[in-house]
């Protein structure tokens, strides 16, 4: 791809190997309950397959310590102030670390990397036990074990992410994501639940242990994947230098820049989850104030994992630039609804369907990012993701308390909704990159 309108053909992936074992003969239409239903082809692939299947084990994994991580803190110190310093301590790392991750994806094998890198958390996980368990409760240190894990995951998640175009054919892209997706958010749901069931029973401590112990079953999988190193003439370094080529890259070629802009325009505009605690305690405290944070808090995951379960619905639809602008336009109009909404059940149901327009975003966008960038530059591509994805809602949290502040957090919640459904189709209207890319 030499320019920005090259990119809109979807073809970009000249001089890559498709996997040797992915079908490639036409499938016939799958028929009756099956045409909802997950798209699975991509697990045919044995590479693959082991990969999805380690995420199972760490997705729940890895909640358990994004639990006990806030819960140890508090119990050392009794203060939430400290709990947001600690998510500060982790972000700035990963933010840099990512970015630095993705230029180091694109210059070595990413099964090296990928080995490397989850042997470093699984270390760290055991590390954070160890404390645990000798009774130290040193903030300090928590917070030194934070930055590195965080670091560690910066590094990892650009080469995971890149890898799986090497892994899949290009026409399975939005349903191997939608398998991964799945996934990682029902850990977000399943993993919390089984924290607050498991510290009353077994301690804190162990929870650090048996996210030890799942990492052990990704390097497991990571062992038996094919090498991975750099197709074609791939950057020698992985410097300032390259990490601005990546920056340019993206500027070049307006279809990824779009899926970027979608992204930040939904998170940052469109996610409420700040104000969940005053509505809550405000709007929804009749139901009960537990009762209606909880649900409140469970709802647009929980329509995450039912769009990944339905997924065969749209998984194989081909023109990703209008589902991924349709999606984001959806998200905006469940976000204002939810605003609106001033019974509970109605506020979930609108977060639910916000889930499923998540789900569908982060399919498609994730499979352009694969498809649209040529291997050189897709852990780059992958490293500014988990930025966005990662910093996205924190500056949403900025934005929305100051607005619910000053607004009430209903007309803040619609508001913020609405301002979604504008910006998304102002861009979409102004850039016809991102409409007529297709696979």
């Amino acid at each position: 791809m030499d320019t920005s309108e090259s990119s809109s053909t979807g073809t970009g992936r000249a001089g890559e190997r498709t996997p040797p074992d992915a079908p490639t003969a036409q499938e016939p239409p799958r028929r009756g309950w099956r045409r909802w239903a997950m798209d699975t082809r991509p697990l045919r692939i044995p590479a693959y397959r082991r990969l999805w299947s380690s995420t199972i084990v760490t997705a729940v994994g890895s909640q358990l310590t994004a639990v006990a991580v806030p819960k140890q803190i508090y119990d050392i110190t009794h203060s939430s102030a400290w709990v947001g310093y600690a998510s500060l301590a982790g972000l700035l790392p990963m933010v840099a670390f990512a970015l630095w991750g993705g230029a180091v994806a694109d210059t070595v094998d990413r099964r090296k990397l990928l080995l490397l890198t989850n042997s470093g958390i699984a270390v760290t996980s055991l590390l954070f036990w160890a404390q645990a368990v000798t009774g130290l409760e040193s903030v300090a240190v928590l917070m030194v074990l934070l930055a590195l894990q965080q670091a560690f995951f910066g590094l990892n998640s650009p080469a995971r992410n890149a890898s799986v175009a090497r892994l899949v054919p290009a026409r399975q892209l939005a349903a191997a994501n939608a398998l991964g997706s799945t996934v990682m958010q029902t850990g977000l749901v399943a993993g919390p639940l089984l924290a607050g069931a498991l510290i009353p029973v077994i301690g804190l401590p162990e929870l650090y242990l048996i996210d030890a112990l799942a990492l052990c079953v990704t390097v497991w999988a990571v062992v038996r994947l094919p090498a991975l190193p750099p197709l074609g003439e791939a950057a020698r370094r992985a410097g300032v230098r390259e990490i601005a080529a990546g920056f340019r890259y993206i500027s070049r070629h307006k279809v990824l820049l779009l899926s970027f802009l979608a992204d930040i325009v939904a998170m940052v505009f469109g996610m409420p989850r700040a104000l969940f605690p005053q509505l809550a305690a405000q709007t929804y405290g009749s139901y009960g104030e537990g009762l209606a944070l909880g649900v409140l808090f469970a709802g647009i995951p929980v329509g995450a994992v039912l769009g990944g379960l339905f997924s065969g619905v749209f998984s194989r639809a081909r023109r990703h630039g209008w589902m991924v602008i349709g999606a984001v336009v959806g998200w905006g109009v469940a976000v204002a609804g939810f605003g609106l909404s001033g019974n509970l059940w109605v506020a979930v149901a609108f977060l639910a369907a916000a889930g499923v327009a998540d789900m569908v975003s982060m399919v498609f966008r994730g499979a352009i990012l694969l498809s649209a960038a040529t291997d050189d530059m897709r852990g780059r591509m992958q490293g500014v993701f988990t930025v966005v994805v990662a910093g996205g809602p924190r500056l949403a949290d900025v934005l929305h308390g100051t607005a619910g502040s000053a607004f009430g957090p209903r007309a803040a919640v619609a508001g913020g909704g609405a301002l979604v459904v504008v910006m998304m189709l102002a861009l979409a209207g102004a850039v016809p990159a991102l409409r007529r890319y297709r696979i």
